[in-house]
């Protein structure tokens, strides 16, 4: 039964984020252009033409911060999660100014998940249908494997950031998710802390939609792939059979899915999996016609299906939700297979008439053509 009481107040923090975050980020575009904050597209990676401040996560921390503080229940798991927050945002600006090598983020990302994780924040256990228990029961492996998991997680919602308003949206999807399925088993601390998420990226998301006015940077990136995770190992996601690990593993599909093929393509190329490169899903979307307003929405779409197949798996029968995921996701890439048949179809079409008005414009015009016949003049 939903707690009306606790739907009120996150009702709350989502509006407080929301106010918090939508007033400050004109501010923040301020001080990310004094302090050179700056993304100047100089690769092919980059959609944008000119240079755009960077470090709009600020306003969502803010945002998420304010609210947080004001709603939630300040215990040791929660000081140690903003804690680790803290450090992550604090992170992310520097990388955002001065741009850190790889190693350096990837050991920071470490010590920050370290800290709700030696404070009881902890995947204990995995979803095992296979197993009378229904479950697999991690031990001494629940510290490294936890870690793995928020380090991962942070870095493949940074990683989706490549396109004007899809980590957030993507991230607002995942987190409205959690937040659903918080309320329908009245978590009352993960309830409010993904009203106060949901609130702080909605709040953002005007200045970041097409054309962006801001960009989020790592430091709004890594924030909201950190707090997903460390979120999604707690309360209900790690003591219900059915929903332990298997409902985040879901929600976050997108970004999983787009890093994990990330880094084989680049092992299977002979680079290191920490290359950048231009073959991410939304890059791959761009190549095959579609703007950047019509790949967010196909990416938007996708994640709003897994987020639907996740509360379904939340809160129904396991066979039913098996079915019923394989249905969504076989229409879902079946349309999404024509879409882009359509669309190289079109790029083909475009091409060749281009070609053909090239040749024309290139040939010239025959002389004798101007010429009477000598038949005409009889």
């Amino acid at each position: 039964m939903i707690d009306n009481n606790l739907t009120l107040t996150s009702l709350f923090a989502f509006i407080l984020a929301l106010a918090v975050s939508f007033a400050i980020t004109p501010g923040v575009k301020m001080l990310a252009i004094k302090i050179k904050a700056v993304d100047v597209p100089k690769d092919e990676r980059r959609m944008h033409k000119t240079p755009i401040p960077r470090a709009g996560g600020l306003a969502i921390f803010a945002g998420f911060l304010a609210s947080t503080l004001f709603f939630g229940r300040m215990g040791v798991q929660l000081r140690s999660i903003l804690l680790g927050a803290l450090l992550i945002i604090v992170l992310g600006v520097i990388d955002d100014v001065v741009s850190l090598k790889p190693w350096i983020k990837f050991l920071g990302q470490i010590i920050a998940a370290m800290i709700p994780v030696l404070n009881g924040v902890l995947v204990q256990r995995f979803t095992n249908p296979f197993s009378h228990s229904g479950y697999l029961e991690l031990g001494a492996w629940a510290i490294p494997v936890t870690v793995l998991w928020i380090v991962g997680i942070t870095n493949a919602v940074n990683l989706i950031d490549g396109l004007d308003g899809l980590a957030c949206g993507v991230s607002t999807i995942a987190t409205v998710t959690m937040f659903v399925i918080a309320i329908l088993y009245s978590e009352s601390q993960i309830a409010l802390l993904m009203a106060a998420l949901a609130g702080a990226c909605i709040g953002f998301l005007p200045y970041n939609m097409n054309p962006a006015k801001i960009f989020m940077g790592d430091t709004g990136a890594m924030f909201l792939g950190y707090i997903l995770a460390v979120t999604s190992v707690q309360g209900l996601f790690k003591f219900y059979a059915v929903i332990s690990f298997a409902v985040p593993f879901i929600v976050l599909s997108l970004p999983i899915f787009d890093t994990t093929f990330a880094i084989v393509r680049r092992l299977a190329h002979g680079q290191s999996p920490l290359h950048a490169d231009r073959g991410h899903v939304h890059h791959r979307l761009i190549d095959l016609g579609f703007d950047q307003k019509q790949s967010v929405a196909i990416l938007y779409t996708f994640s709003a299906v897994m987020g639907l197949t996740a509360v379904i798996l939340a809160t129904t029968n396991e066979s039913k939700l098996i079915i019923l995921a394989v249905v969504v996701l076989i229409a879902f890439f079946l349309g999404m297979t024509l879409m882009t048949v359509e669309k190289r179809h079109q790029k083909q079409e475009q091409a060749m008439l281009e070609k053909m008005q090239q040749k024309k414009e290139e040939t010239p015009e025959d002389p004798a053509s101007d010429v009477p016949s000598g038949k005409e003049d009889q």
